[in-house]
C-alpha cells in the first residue's frame, strides 16, 4: 500500500509530491495532460498586491517555505527553475509614491517595498514617475519545472499517464483503493479539472482565464519585471513573457482575437519600441470567489483530500498550502479556517 495516490501534477501536484517524498512517504501521480494552467503561468512571486499597496496574507512565511522547497528540488531535479528578479512598479503620479511610501511605512510591508524611487531609465519605457522596488520577488519557470519534475517521477516509476475514472475509486475502512492500487490516502489537484470531480465539485472553483505572449523585443533591454498594467517578464535573448488577461466568462483554454488585441494595446500603452509576438497561449487558473484556496478533507470521507484554488499565486502558495494539507493529514495540524473546505459547509 502507498501512503498517497496523487491526481493532477500541476503546481499543486507536484507541491504536495515533493512535501510527502520530503518525508519519506511513498507516492504515486496519475494525470492525464487536460490542465495546463501551470505550464503556461507567468511564475511570478510577489508577496505585495500592487493594486492595492497591501500584503498578500502570511507572505513572509509562504515565501520562507517555497525557497525552501525550491532549494531542496532543484537539486532533485538537477536543473534551476527558482530566479530571484526585482519587480518594479511603474508609478503614474505623485499621488502614486506617497501611497508607496505610506505602506512602506507599515509593519507588515517594510520588509517587501523598498523606500528609494528607482529612476532608472529604460530606454523603450516613459516613466517620468519613476518606480517602486519589490523586495524578496521572482519567478518560477513552471513549463520547465512542470517537465523535469515529471522526467523525476517517471525515472522513477512513480508517475501514470491516463485519465482518472472516478467511478473506479472505492473506499476502505482506512484507506482507497483505485484498480490495483491501495493508497492510504487519495490527493485531488486537478485545478479547473475539478467540475468533474463527483466528491468537490460542490465547490465554488471559478475558473479566470487568463492570456499571455511570449514577444521578441530587442531595443526593450529590461532586466528586470515591470509591473503596471499588465507585467513583463524578461526571459533572455530578447524575449520577454507578457500578460495576462482576466476573463471570467469564457473557461476554455483556448486563444481568442480579444485576449490578443487587448495584450498588444496594454504593450503599447507601456513600450515604445517594436516587438513581435512569438507565441500566444492561455490557461484558466483555478480561482475561488473568496480568493482564498480549496484544501481539506471531505466531509464524508476521511482518506478523500483535496489541494486547489491557488488563483494567480500558485508559485508563492503551492509549497505551503502542500505543507498545511499534509501535515493536517499526518499530524491533526489544524488548517488555518481561510483555506479550509469546511467554511463551505451547508449550513443546517
Amino acid at each position: 500500500m502507498i501512503d498517497y495516490l496523487i491526481i493532477g501534477s500541476g503546481l499543486a501536484g507536484i507541491s504536495f509530491s515533493e512535501i510527502a517524498l520530503q518525508n519519506n512517504k511513498s507516492i504515486l501521480v496519475i494525470d492525464n495532460n487536460s490542465q495546463n494552467s501551470s505550464k503556461i503561468a507567468g511564475g511570478l512571486y510577489n508577496p505585495v498586491i500592487l493594486k492595492r499597496f497591501s500584503e498578500v496574507g502570511q507572505a513572509k512565511e509562504h515565501l520562507m517555505i517555497m525557497n525552501d522547497f525550491f532549494s531542496i528540488l532543484e537539486k532533485k531535479i538537477e536543473c534551476k527553475v527558482n530566479f530571484k528578479l526585482p519587480i518594479l512598479r511603474k508609478f503614474h503620479s505623485i499621488e502614486e509614491q506617497n501611497n508607496w511610501f505610506t505602506a512602506s511605512d507599515k509593519v507588515n510591508l517594510a520588509p517587501f517595498l523598498s523606500t528609494n524611487i528607482i529612476g532608472t531609465k529604460y530606454s523603450s519605457i516613459d516613466s517620468p514617475f519613476g518606480y517602486g522596488e519589490v523586495l524578496q520577488t521572482g519567478y518560477a519557470d513552471t513549463a520547465l519545472l512542470l517537465n523535469k519534475y515529471r522526467e523525476y517521477l517517471i525515472k522513477n516509476q512513480l508517475f501514470l499517464e491516463e485519465f482518472f475514472d472516478y467511478s473506479l475509486l472505492q473506499e476502505e475502512s482506512d484507506s482507497i483503493r483505485y484498480k490495483d492500487i491501495p493508497a492510504r490516502h487519495i490527493i485531488f489537484a486537478e485545478g479547473f479539472g475539478m467540475h468533474s470531480n463527483p466528491y468537490f465539485k460542490d465547490l465554488p472553483l471559478d475558473g479566470t482565464k487568463g492570456e499571455l505572449f511570449i514577444i521578441k523585443a530587442p531595443q526593450l533591454q529590461l532586466d528586470v519585471i515591470i509591473n503596471t498594467s499588465v507585467f513583463i517578464l524578461p526571459l533572455g535573448n530578447d524575449l520577454y513573457k507578457v500578460g495576462a488577461t482576466y476573463n471570467w466568462t469564457d473557461k476554455t483554454d483556448t486563444p481568442t482575437a480579444e485576449g490578443k488585441a487587448e495584450l498588444i494595446e496594454k504593450i503599447k500603452e507601456i513600450i515604445n519600441c517594436d516587438f513581435k509576438i512569438i507565441e500566444h497561449f492561455a490557461g484558466v487558473r483555478p480561482t475561488v470567489k473568496d480568493r482564498r484556496p480549496l484544501i481539506g478533507t471531505h466531509s464524508n470521507h476521511n482518506s478523500i483530500h483535496i489541494l486547489n484554488g491557488l488563483g494567480t499565486r500558485g508559485v508563492m502558495l503551492g509549497p505551503a498550502m502542500a505543507k498545511a494539507l499534509f501535515e493536517n493529514i499526518e499530524y491533526l495540524k489544524p488548517l488555518d479556517k481561510a483555506i479550509d473546505i469546511k467554511r463551505f459547509a451547508k449550513k443546517s
